[in-house]
């Protein structure tokens, strides 16, 4: 399992993202507001604003205070070193 940082100590499975998402759109906003509802929804912002919603394979949907740029570049990152085990 590679795990991937999302800031403040917390990490998810890189496999497992489905989508790292903007989230000012309306169509986030119901997507974590059903999250909510249903109970999936996980807040890893620790009170700071969210700058990347990501979708879990899962259905979970996490509130993440990291730019997407940055989680991409975390990701690349983690995947090169991947490849140099």
């Amino acid at each position: 399992m590679k795990l991937i940082s999302i800031g403040f100590g917390s990490y998810v499975s890189l496999e497992r993202i489905v989508a790292a998402v903007d989230p000012g759109s309306n169509p986030i906003k119901r997507t974590v507001s059903q999250a909510r509802e249903d109970g999936k929804l996980i807040d890893a912002t620790y009170g700071r604003k969210t700058e990347t919603v990501l979708v879990m394979d899962s259905g979970h949907v996490i509130l993440c205070p990291l730019a997407p740029e940055a989680l991409a570049e975390r990701a690349a990152q983690r995947e090169a070193a991947g490849h140099e085990s």
